[in-house]
């Protein structure tokens, strides 16, 4: 795989193109220009212009980079201990007024990691201890000096847990939730609140008022206005109807994150057009509410007609592991097309990013990995990733490593 001298355009011409949004195209082209997809499509269909980089991409596999749809990458910082941990602000059970932002590391190792996993896209997530666990971050892996210049959209949802890990937290400090009665009780009331403090600042502009703003109160008036998400951590499939019914009641978008058990309620999941970001699948049974999980409830949930996406909940299980979970969940049933549109589509659809990225086609950011071969075989590595255009990591085979392009270099 080589590569001209640099240019405006850059042109990765001649391999098996995989848009996943569109059929495959062997011996295609992509054209890259200031960071954005200009054209993809055969050599008879795309031109290269005169004096374009050009990216020789024969014999390997072109697919846009895939996306990490709920991680805790640089909030829950790898090999530091708990000076590196921020994911849970666990001294108040409704914490919609903190933003994920605010505590991501972006030299984290997680991210070197996405890039050899062919991640360019994650969006980053607070814990699940409390009912409301704040604003969540969808971002780029690479490629800033600062988080703020890898934001993809700061506006995508608000995390929620229902089930064990809040009724654990605060029915060890003999607070409320104890329960799962309780845990709904936080998140009602929360609302209820919140439809309250909508119709008074609604007033209030009307009559030229003072408003004192509440910052928790603003985030869940903005999941009632549909502005935002919400990101429900749930796995019993009696939790999965709490949401749904949490869900009517207000009225929100809500889309299942973990889903466990979903298979037991898939029909109904793809009845109300609720999608599942399913995962991760590499772990132990080691709580009751994971008793029946397993990798084929995945291919269940799509069988249905239900729209998946893929986590590995990093740092649960790495998140260079996301490909390897879509590997096996084709073993135990899930097409293969599924499998690739679970990595890349479908958590940019579900979450609203396919503005920018999630496939190969004119107008998304030109965020892509070029594979030595198809991703879903367990041999295949990514050799060369790109984000926004730029490449930031490439694989070095003479030395046996992959190398990420650091900052410092990247800005020098």
């Amino acid at each position: 795989m080589s590569a001209s001298p640099s240019s405006t355009v850059t042109a990765i011409t001649g391999g098996y193109v995989v848009p996943v949004a569109g059929p495959a195209i062997e011996g295609g082209t992509v054209l890259v220009e200031r960071g954005t997809i200009t054209a993809v499509g055969s050599r008879e269909q795309v031109a290269v212009p005169d004096g374009a980089r050009i990216v020789d991409a024969a014999g390997r596999w072109v697919l846009p980079g895939f996306i990490e749809a709920h991680g805790h990458v640089g909030i829950h910082e790898e090999g530091v201990g708990v000076e590196g941990n921020d994911t849970n602000e666990m001294t108040g059970p409704n914490m919609a007024g903190v933003r994920a932002i605010d505590a991501i590391d972006i030299d984290d190792e997680g991210f070197r990691d996405a890039l050899r996993g062919g991640i360019t896209s994650v969006v980053v997530k607070p814990g699940s201890g409390n009912p409301i666990g704040g604003r969540t971050l969808a971002m780029k892996t690479w490629g800033g000096r600062t988080i703020d210049e890898q934001v993809i959209s700061d506006a995508v949802s608000v995390k929620s847990a229902l089930g064990e890990n809040p009724k654990r937290v605060y029915g060890a400090k003999a607070q409320t939730p104890s329960t799962r009665l309780g845990v709904a009780l936080v998140i009602r009331q929360a609302f209820e609140e919140a439809r309250h403090y909508a119709a008074s600042r609604a007033e209030a502009a009307l009559e030229s008022k003072p408003f004192k703003r509440d910052l928790a109160l603003e985030t869940l008036a903005a999941v009632l206005d549909g502005e935002l998400i919400w990101d429900q951590h749930v796995h019993r499939h009696d939790d999965i109807a709490t949401a749904i019914r949490l869900a009517d009641e207000f009225g929100y978008r809500l889309v299942i994150n973990h889903g466990t058990e979903g298979n037991k309620v898939a029909d109904v999941l793809a009845e109300r057009d609720i999608p599942v970001i399913f995962g991760p699948m590499f772990t132990a049974r080691a709580k009751v509410e994971l008793k029946d999980r397993a990798i084929a409830n995945l291919a269940a949930l799509a069988r249905a007609g239900v729209r998946v996406a893929i986590t590995t909940d990093h740092p649960v299980v790495p998140i260079d592991f996301l490909v390897h979970q879509a590997s096996l969940a084709v073993k135990e049933g899930l097409p293969r097309q599924v499998a690739l549109e679970a990595l890349t589509v479908n958590p940019a659809a579900i979450l609203g990013l396919d503005g920018r990225v999630g496939a190969l086609a004119p107008g998304l950011d030109a965020d892509l990995v070029i594979w030595s071969g198809d991703p879903l075989d367990v041999g295949s590595r990514a050799e060369l990733v790109l984000v926004g255009g730029r490449e930031v990591y490439r694989w070095d085979a003479a030395a046996g490593l992959g190398r990420v392009v650091e900052r410092a270099e990247r800005f020098a």
